[in-house]
């Protein structure tokens, strides 16, 4: 119990007490965008990384070098805990937003640290809200953002690591729309750190691999029509694949 207590004082705390950090970063964004953008990524990071030490979670990354250093992408990833996000910020090479539920727009302080981060929030329901969702995210890879998505839709509870819930196609409409390559992203060890055992944060081992970028516009002509499925047919083989490397290293 103890450990939940930590992560979650830390979360309060720091929202607290980053009130003056928002205001000096909201006074200095019209002069310097992507300095303050950069900054804002540095320190959640920061606070990131001593949450997942509080919580006991050691991290490896694989795949870094298929990440391409000149453009922005869309990261692809499968979903099964908060901490994905945590992981995902503490390990992307660039500055990055993920999309988040509109829902986290009612929490003050968090909305506005994740719109520091390049966040974008989601209306699931509301198809126009969607699309203008959509929409941004392109504009922010045309303009050196990357963007992190999660097509489950939804974080997925299923015990079997490689059974993923199917894909929103329209979850890649930021990829297919800007040309960017998507990066598909498979993680394993997050689910136990809490979901698995509410309301108890416990060690975990994560591993995070980057798969090899996929070019939508270059896929064969029956996979380009849903890429949303092709690509989850390749995180499951990443994840496929990383289980059976776990399996026979223990």
């Amino acid at each position: 119990m103890i450990r939940i207590i930590l992560v979650a004082m830390t979360v309060v705390l720091y929202l607290i007490f980053s009130v003056p950090v928002l205001t000096m970063l909201r006074l200095r964004a019209k002069k310097d965008p992507v300095g303050v953008q950069e900054k804002s990524l540095s320190k959640i990071q920061g606070v990131f990384r001593f949450i997942l030490k509080l919580a006991g979670v050691t991290y490896e990354v694989q795949g870094l070098e298929n990440i391409p250093s000149d453009r922005a992408v869309l990261y692809v990833g499968n979903h099964r805990s908060y901490f994905d996000i945590l992981v995902g910020y503490v390990t992307v090479p660039g500055l990055t937003g993920f999309v988040a539920k509109k829902e986290m727009l009612k929490i003050p302080l968090l909305r506005t640290w994740m719109q520091r981060v390049n966040c974008l929030f989601l209306d699931r329901v509301d198809i126009k809200e969607g699309l203008k969702t959509i929409l941004e995210g392109i504009e922010k890879v045309k303009s050196g953002v990357s963007i992190w998505i999660f097509p489950e839709g939804t974080r997925n509870e299923n015990q079997e690591l490689t059974g993923l819930l199917p894909f929103h196609e329209g979850s890649l409409k930021i990829a297919q729309k800007s040309g960017c390559p998507v990066i598909p992203v498979a993680i394993t060890g997050t689910a136990e750190i809490f979901e698995q055992h509410l309301p108890f944060v416990k060690p975990s081992h994560v591993c995070i691999r980057y798969g090899t970028p996929i070019y939508i516009k270059e896929l064969p002509a029956e996979e380009r029509k849903f890429p949303g499925a092709y690509t989850r047919d390749v995180i499951a083989g990443m994840l496929k694949d990383m289980k059976e490397g776990q399996e026979q290293d223990k």
